[in-house]
């Protein structure tokens, strides 16, 4: 009987421990499931800095665009809007980096400002063209007009550059205000226009303070389409007075 109850239990003992690695397997779960998933276009960041190269205390205009981004930075600037110009004075030769990040995970682009040392001023003899412009010929040889795109108000990526040059124009006139004027061409109502008119304004107000120019230097009119500067019914025509106008504010 002993012999008998031996071999009983070591029979149970058996079937306890291969029921046992059997539920052991059952246990395992595949974690493959658990990994992030990005869902969403993936981002994407542009980033260029106007001039490249300085002498210390000069100024430089930072322009960026980004797409499909929720997040957008720059390292020592903070969060900014997905698209936009900003003036900086660098005191040392700096790597701008731009983070934009989305559903679709990040992008970054960098702009690298090279810094040279001032150097003593040379007295030289001042170039009398440039010396004999008036101050309103100055102001419409840097700060230009912006154009705009058919029943849209979104500065276009190809007018950033003018943007940036009328921006730092601005910051080393500081006494200058300006009034902003919004233009449509002449399809549509006038109340329509004198709206999208407004919005073309204060878009190029809001990219100017973007940029560092304070809001209380700037004002902005619309005019809609009663002040075209082209007649013809042509989209040459069109496209002159999709724009934003500058002049001095006095």
């Amino acid at each position: 009987m002993n012999s008998r109850n031996r071999v009983l239990t070591c029979a149970v003992l058996l079937v306890a421990v291969v029921g046992f690695a059997g539920c052991s397997k059952k246990k395992t779960h595949d974690t493959s499931s658990l990994a992030p998933s990005l869902s969403g276009p993936a981002p994407t960041a542009q980033l260029t800095a106007t001039p490249t190269t300085i002498t210390a205390g000069d100024q430089v205009v930072l322009t960026w665009r980004t797409t499909n981004a929720t997040s957008i930075s720059i390292d020592g600037i903070g969060d900014l809007p997905s698209s936009g110009v900003k003036t900086v004075t660098p005191t040392t030769s700096t790597s701008y980096h731009l983070v934009a990040r989305g559903d679709g995970g990040s992008a970054d682009a960098t702009a690298r400002v090279t810094v040279n040392a001032a150097q003593m001023a040379v007295a030289v003899p001042q170039d009398s063209s440039a010396s004999s412009m008036t101050a309103d010929e100055q102001f419409r040889a840097s700060v230009q007009d912006i154009f705009f795109d058919y029943d849209a108000y979104e500065v276009r990526a190809d007018q950033q550059g003018q943007l940036s040059k009328a921006a730092a124009y601005l910051a080393q006139n500081s006494s200058i205000k300006v009034l902003i004027g919004g233009y449509c061409d002449e399809r549509g109502s006038n109340e329509y226009n004198l709206n999208l008119g407004q919005s073309r304004a204060n878009s190029v107000k809001q990219a100017l303070v973007q940029a560092g120019v304070a809001a209380d230097r700037l004002r902005i009119v619309s005019y809609g389409k009663e002040k075209p500067f082209c007649t013809e019914s042509t989209e040459e025509c069109w496209q002159q007075n999709r724009r934003a106008g500058f002049t001095i504010d006095r």
